[in-house]
């Protein structure tokens, strides 16, 4: 298995950062969504502390995948034939993508920190809030976290989406670029 980029696809370390991100990404959303739903007291502690944790593991890992896409450029976009206008769509939810995985663990970071509530690095360290608890602000930095969240979600299912149109309709190598080869 190769680790770094080639034309035929992507590197075991480019393809492991995104079906890693797949996951946390994943595991946040879901326990942001039903985290409520937990038995106040440690479950409930457990299920925002995996939470923060895993959008922090989301930062870093995109990061990571941006400065190795610098040293490593990844393979090119497979040809469509559908035209030039989808091409720059597919370019545009990559960005978007990749803003929104900045955006949305940024956002709750601001919303830990409204709440007055120091931040947990992995549970290493700590970073106490710079700011003294507003709960109107919390508020609306929530809102604006779950949104992003939101739509991070969306975005995602529609690179989904397009990788499997691409693998099942066009019958091109853009998904078998992501997956693992044996061989090179």
């Amino acid at each position: 298995m190769l680790m770094n980029n080639s034309s035929k696809g992507y590197g075991a370390i480019p393809q492991a950062i995104h079906w890693l991100t797949v996951i946390l990404v994943a595991v946040a959303w879901a326990l942001g969504l039903f985290g409520d739903v937990l038995p106040k007291g440690t479950p409930r502690a457990v299920g925002l502390f995996v939470h923060i944790s895993a959008g922090l593991a989301v930062m870093a890992l995109l990061v990571f995948r941006l400065a190795w896409n610098l040293a490593n450029r990844p393979p090119g976009a497979e040809p469509t034939g559908l035209g030039v206008w989808v091409d720059r769509l597919g370019q545009g939810a990559h960005y978007l993508l990749y803003g929104l995985l900045i955006a949305v663990p940024i956002a709750g970071i601001v919303l830990q920190f409204a709440r007055g509530d120091a931040l947990s690095i992995f549970g290493i360290a700590e970073i106490a809030s710079p700011w003294v608890r507003d709960r109107a602000f919390a508020g609306s930095v929530k809102e604006v976290h779950e949104i992003l969240a939101h739509t991070l979600m969306m975005v995602a299912g529609f690179h989904a989406a397009a990788a499997l149109f691409h693998h099942w309709v066009l019958r091109d190598r853009t998904l078998a670029k992501m997956l693992p080869r044996v061989g090179g």
